[in-house]
């Protein structure tokens, strides 16, 4: 019953020989002479992992930082493991412990708390090769906290206060530049669009006064038509139009409150009529025949549309 040995799954010994190494008893059953052959190491086969406690480190730039760490190792070679080191925990975490001060030594403050795939990187390569004659695997080097000092906390505070602030200021210009462009180009096009209005306002108002214009120079064509026919009303209309013109221009002043004429509006009225009278005297004897026996006809005058009792009758 002393030969039998019973191996746990995940566990490897190994088996001496008057206390020489000779193999390695795998789980299951395993049967050996007694009193020869007895265990020497009850090796974990299984992955573990090794607390690295927390530790001061200086940085380059002479920054004091506090950090810790995990270690994830593997055996797999149970004898090597048993053999070639005395504790093989110990040794793990004391190969970690220094070469993480190394790694970390060689890196500014910056580096250190924004570099952590580095670190575990380097530290994973350098532990792992140191750790393959003991037939152990390092899978896996964790950095769990890096801790700097709390006047160094601080002035990070301040530094990335002042920089969010930066941006601010920077975001805040580049919108005040762009409204600024926006409102230029805007101003702009408003500009734009009323110089377009004013020309195209211009071009109508030019072609409204040459419309005037042309009607104008019609009516007073027609008039003048008219006079050359002997029609002396048209010329009594023709300046009683701008009598009722020159009239109209005392009722829209703002300040006239009583209009004031030198003389009789009647008077004035009848020479209007007199006016006629001489333009039709005027056109009607070229055009009018004598009588026949050479007796000249008294001269009649009519009275015009204007004229009232101030001026003089006609027979």
């Amino acid at each position: 019953m002393s030969g039998i040995k019973i191996v746990r799954q995940g566990y490897h010994y190994t088996i001496e020989h008057f206390g020489r190494f000779t193999t390695v008893a795998h789980p299951g059953f395993n049967f050996f002479m007694p009193f020869f052959y007895r265990v020497g190491r009850r090796v974990n086969m299984m992955e573990q992992v090794l607390d690295i406690p927390g530790q001061e480190i200086i940085t380059k730039d002479n920054a004091m930082v506090s950090t810790d760490g995990v270690v994830f190792f593997q055996v797999l070679d149970a004898a090597k493991a048993a053999y070639e080191v005395s504790d093989l925990y110990v040794a793990i975490m004391q190969l970690t412990t220094t070469n993480l001060r190394t790694v970390m030594g060689s890196m500014d403050l910056d580096e250190t708390l924004s570099k952590r795939d580095e670190i575990n990187a380097r530290l994973l390569s350098v532990v792992d090769q140191a750790t393959e004659s003991w037939g152990v695997k390092i899978t896996r080097v964790e950095i769990k906290d890096i801790r700097p000092p709390a006047d160094i906390v601080n002035a990070m505070g301040r530094q990335m206060k002042a920089e969010r602030e930066k941006r601010a200021v920077i975001l805040e210009a580049e919108g005040s530049r762009a409204s600024a462009i926006l409102r230029a180009e805007g101003e702009k096009q408003g500009q734009i669009l009323e110089a377009e209005g004013r020309r195209e306002a211009a071009f109508r108002d030019a072609e409204a006064r040459e419309r005037a214009a042309e009607a104008e120079a019609k009516a007073t064509q027609m008039v003048s038509d008219a006079i050359a026919d002997g029609n002396t009303q048209a010329i009594n209309y023709f300046i009683a139009q701008k009598y009722v013109e020159a009239v109209s221009q005392f009722a829209t002043s703002p300040n006239a409150k009583t209009i004031l004429f030198p003389v009789e509006a009647t008077q004035l009225i009848g020479s209007l009529g007199g006016i006629g009278e001489i333009a039709r005297e005027a056109f009607g004897r070229g055009s009018d025949p004598a009588p026949a026996g050479g007796a000249t006809p008294p001269a009649v005058r009519r009275r015009g549309p204007f004229e009232g009792s101030g001026g003089s009758s006609g027979q």
